[in-house]
């Protein structure tokens, strides 16, 4: 394995930097908007074309929350969500940093929009620990579609074989495995180790 892509959410990022808590359990109370009404108006209808590059998050929540929310400004909504949605996992970062200094390349494999990926890379420093970033909004295609898979690797410039990945998602270690990648599903109680000793396995 020369190269290791790692996922963000549900690996190296879990919910609220206090507790662990997902990132909208205390919405209603803190912004006055519920969680449902988000979902329904927003998430389901509005999210696909914005986390795949087909549109930008702040116009198009600012137009869902004049609806839904006239209170609550685009921006509050948003400074919200990502300052709750950024407990680092040290360890594993710990152990990454490691990996990489012994030659390993550290990309991140994501599904994000333009605005959180470059949250995740400046304000929570990871820019200083990996050596890139591939994230859906600005490839086109969200994990698990064959052609994220295909345009990191082409990015990289190196064998499929070659580039190992962690993600919490089943369908996105299938479908990278499917695509030439060594994955391997990461749970509670994973370790980096035991992703190093099943891509050399």
């Amino acid at each position: 394995m020369k190269l290791l892509m790692v996922d963000v959410d549900g690996v190296l990022v879990h919910g609220r930097p206090s507790d662990g808590l997902p990132l909208f359990t205390y919405l209603e109370r803190d912004l006055g908007l519920r969680l449902e009404v988000l979902q329904e108006a927003f998430f389901k209808t509005c999210w696909i074309d914005i986390v795949t590059g087909r549109d930008a998050l702040e116009p198009k929540l600012a137009e869902v929350l004049g609806k839904i929310a006239p209170h609550l400004g685009a921006r509050t909504l948003i400074d919200y969500w990502f300052e709750n949605d950024s407990r680092l996992d040290h360890g594993l970062l710990d152990d990454l940093a490691a990996l990489r200094a012994g030659g390993t390349k550290m990309f991140l494999a994501t599904n994000q929009e333009h605005m959180r990926a470059a949250y995740l890379m400046n304000e929570l420093g990871l820019s200083s620990r990996f050596d890139g970033i591939f994230y859906s909004a600005a490839l086109g295609y969200q994990k698990p579609a064959a052609e994220f898979f295909r345009l990191a690797t082409e990015r990289v410039g190196i064998s499929a074989s070659e580039i190992g990945f962690i993600d919490d998602v089943e369908a996105n270690i299938e479908a990278a495995r499917h695509f030439g990648w060594k994955a391997m599903q990461w749970t509670a109680g994973s370790t980096l180790q035991d992703a190093v000793d099943a891509f050399s396995g």
